[in-house]
């Protein structure tokens, strides 16, 4: 299931980007998390995150705008959507217990030790096309997601 993220050009530590607009997905309210996933196999050894070349260009981009050489992307699962999980992507200075952390060249990615099973194996891109716009992501643990593409299960 590929799903887009949507972000925004100017993140900072404390703007967080959610996949989700303001008063829901689709119109829909969050329902109960599904079950956790098993890790999935060949995924990154650290984060179970792979983040493309072209991803990592633009959130380097992104990181080197705000001036700050103390941020990571960091790539979480909240409850919340239509479906019933939403991702949340945002530039973060925070260590947090249980972190695991893996660089792509020049990016550093955290995930919290919550969301690393439901990210094991998930593919972070971005797209700048006509068709497609902003980061995405493709993700083996996801079940389903809603009409919109910006939850999941």
């Amino acid at each position: 299931m590929t799903e887009t993220a949507a972000t925004t050009e100017t993140a900072g530590p404390s703007a967080g980007a959610s996949s989700e607009p303001a008063g829901g997905c689709c119109g829909g309210g969050g329902g109960a998390p599904a079950a956790m996933p098993a890790a999935a196999p060949g995924a990154d050894g650290a984060t179970g995150v792979i983040l493309t070349d072209v991803a990592a260009e633009k959130v380097h981009a992104l990181l080197e705008q705000e001036g700050r050489d103390d941020l990571r992307l960091r790539v979480a699962v909240q409850p919340g959507g239509c479906s019933g999980l939403r991702y949340q992507l945002f530039f973060d200075e925070r260590s947090l217990d249980g972190d695991v952390v893996a660089a792509f060249g020049a990016v550093e990615v955290v995930v919290d030790r919550m969301s690393a099973p439901y990210l094991a194996g998930a593919k972070i891109d971005f797209a700048d096309r006509i068709d497609a716009q902003g980061f995405t992501i493709d993700n083996p643990n996801a079940g389903g997601s809603c009409a919109c593409g910006d939850s999941f299960h």
